[in-house]
């Protein structure tokens, strides 16, 4: 577990630009020091953890260490298989949605740093959850990462202008889904054993 954040690091986690944490840290509403000789900012856990409870900001984040992912699909095989891969890899967190109305709901109360989302949904498409998710200035932290196996290329195009971040198209193979995951949240790949 992490006992030492950089600005960044702490940025993302109280989901929060990385300016107002360096803002905070610097007219001592955040405790931490500076690396000797240098100009970085680093935060102690508890220091994080103290601050987030003193602004009311939600520390699920810091306490687990893990990356909050949103998975919306409404094939059970497919949401198991991802669930079950991305448990055992041990930097996420998982929650599941099988409709465009629950990701929506969901969304709003969980945060999640990711959202997996499936453009193919039973009540609405992927393209106006994208919408939605991006018309809430709350949820501009928020990455969306389409899934679809019946997509043009001219869709993907309108996927990514309502908001979308990445694209992989249907069928994938989980590490694949993983490595993009990882680029859109700023973490290493995955040691390969």
């Amino acid at each position: 577990m992490k006992t030492v954040f950089t600005t960044g690091e702490a940025a993302k986690i109280c989901k929060v630009s990385q300016q107002t944490i360096i803002r905070c840290f610097d007219n001592g509403q955040l405790k931490g020091f500076r690396v000797p000789g240098s100009k970085f900012r680093r935060i102690p856990r508890e220091m994080l953890y103290r601050f987030m409870k003193d602004n009311q900001i939600p520390t699920d984040a810091l306490e687990s260490g893990k990356r909050k992912v949103l998975l919306v699909d409404d094939d059970v095989e497919v949401v198991e298989m991802m669930t079950r891969f991305l448990v055992e890899d041990g930097r996420f967190e998982v929650r599941v949605a099988s409709n465009g109305f629950d990701a929506g709901m969901m969304v709003k109360d969980y945060r999640p740093d990711i959202m997996v989302l499936d453009v193919m949904l039973p009540d609405i498409n992927g393209k106006e959850v994208c919408q939605r998710v991006r018309a809430d200035p709350s949820l501009e932290d928020v990455r969306i990462l389409c899934i679809s196996g019946m997509v043009e290329d001219d869709k993907v195009q309108e996927l990514r202008l309502a908001g979308a971040d990445e694209f992989l198209h249907k069928p994938f193979v989980v590490d694949v889904l993983i490595e993009h995951m990882c680029v859109l949240l700023d973490l290493e790949p995955a040691a390969v054993a």
